[in-house]
């Protein structure tokens, strides 16, 4: 990822290089922001917990696999390691959700549930779906949220090939305000997913996608959504692209420092 990343701090600017205002009250506001929250203690404790395990589990992985191990047997701790997303990003997710308000979250791949408690505590009312192929890291994850007592969490578990579409349906979700996609990280299922929830987005819906420059695909598939004639604003902080529905504005892409 060395050489997109150099290639993104080339393109990328800061506030002074934003001339819509709403991407300049988000990007001041939210995310750069420095302000602590009150969950965030919490839930890094738990992670630190994450890390100080040594159960081993077995991995059923349905995406595009690790850079890190190729066995399918794990210590916990080098999950929460390799795995989950960084303090930093969590709460980059904790501070949108704050601030957007979304009633209806997908979270597609829910790992060992430490991105997923970040979501949940900045929404404690709205509904929550998160999605995980492996039945022992699910496991895992509805641990963390009993231990954070989020009854507005449900895991759906099971192939996200499958169960996406059928938890649209099955539950009869009009409208999706927020999805954050970490799940399957090559082209065809990213677009696939992209898709389908797609169906279900509005002018004031927000998608957060991840590793978008972690290889070629990735920024394949990040090209396709960015080019969709129903997205009229992306901004790319390298590590996530968050993308927008917002039919009042010009079509933007922002490349901003984070």
């Amino acid at each position: 990822m060395l050489i997109p990343y150099i290639k993104y701090r080339l393109k990328a600017g800061d506030e002074h290089s934003v001339h819509s205002p709403f991407v300049f009250k988000l990007y001041t506001e939210v995310i750069r922001s420095k302000e602590v929250y009150y969950a965030f203690n919490e839930i890094e404790a738990l992670r630190q917990e994450l890390l100080e395990s040594e159960e081993v589990i077995r991995i059923l992985d349905l995406g595009a696999g690790s850079r890190k191990h190729k066995g399918n047997e794990r210590k916990v701790k080098d999950i929460a390691r390799h795995a989950e997303k960084s303090a930093r990003f969590g709460q980059l997710l904790f501070r949108l959700v704050h601030f957007f308000k979304p009633a209806i979250i997908f979270d597609l791949g829910t790992s060992l549930g430490i991105t997923t408690l970040y979501l949940a505590a900045a929404a404690k009312k709205s509904r929550i779906y998160t999605f995980e192929g492996c039945p022992e890291t699910a496991r895992i994850a509805r641990k963390q949220f009993e231990r954070m007592s989020f009854p507005h969490i449900r895991l759906v578990e099971g192939n996200l090939d499958h169960t996406l579409a059928a938890t649209l349906e099955q539950e009869s979700i009009p409208a999706i305000d927020f999805a954050f996609f970490d799940a399957n990280h090559r082209y065809q299922p990213t677009v696939q997913y992209f898709e389908t929830l797609l169906t279900r987005a509005h002018e004031g819906s927000v998608f957060v996608f991840d590793d978008i420059h972690w290889s070629a695909e990735m920024e394949q598939a990040w090209q396709y959504i960015q080019n969709h004639p129903r997205v009229l604003l992306t901004i790319d902080l390298f590590y996530v692209g968050l993308v927008f529905f917002r039919t009042h504005q010009p079509k933007q892409h922002f490349v901003l420092k984070f």
